[in-house]
């Protein structure tokens, strides 16, 4: 004897809604980073996300309201994705590694990210230049590099050391020294593994 769809069984219409919204949400920021990274933020409009998603306008429109609020659902996705990897994800980046492997994986990690995403970070960074120490991310990134000096130099003023250490990944000098000074990101993470051992070492 058959049963009717009652409880959870009779919630199912609703469950493919909502993966169809989460899926079109990752498609639209997708797209919208593949846009940025290649042309550049200037090219990232409403119609050109919904071209290369594969959406409609209205969809794109709906979701984020703006090329504004596109903006800072895409940096903060990104953030999203690179707190998990160090607060997360396997060593030495992640948990279970000792503290001073754990900050150079970090920082390499860091290098890697702005660079890969200067564009993006670059535009956030122009509308606002102070707002950066201000929001969650870099306060997320500060509290972690602190964390691990902490650890490390435990009599040291970890919290001046740790905005220090973070300071030549600002979106605008990353630019400078990777366009203008066309300095690869090998020598970009040289430099910084040697203000870094000399924190290891000096104390």
């Amino acid at each position: 004897m058959s049963l009717p769809l009652t409880g959870p069984a009779s919630a199912q219409p609703t469950a493919a809604p909502r993966a169809d919204a989460a899926h079109n949400r990752r498609k639209i920021l997708d797209a919208a980073a593949t846009i940025v990274s290649e042309q550049g933020p200037e090219a990232l409009t409403m119609n050109a996300v919904a071209r290369a998603s594969g959406t409609g306008v209205g969809t794109v429109s709906r979701r984020f309201g703006d090329v504004s609020a596109l903006f800072s659902a895409l940096l903060d996705d990104r953030e999203q994705r690179f707190q998990q990897a160090f607060m997360a994800g396997p060593p030495p980046l992640g948990p279970g590694a000792p503290p001073g492997e754990r900050l150079r994986a970090f920082l390499h990690a860091l290098a890697d990210r702005v660079i890969e995403q200067r564009d993006l970070l670059l535009a956030g960074e122009a509308a606002s230049p102070m707002a950066r120490y201000h929001h969650g991310a870099y306060l997320g990134l500060h509290t972690h590099t602190a964390m691990l000096i902490r650890q490390l130099r435990p009599s040291a003023d970890a919290s001046l050391l740790a905005h220090l250490l973070l300071a030549p990944f600002a979106p605008s000098l990353i630019t400078h020294l990777t366009r203008d000074r066309t300095r690869t990101p090998e020598q970009i993470k040289n430099a910084v593994d040697e203000l870094l051992d000399s924190l290891l070492t000096t104390g």
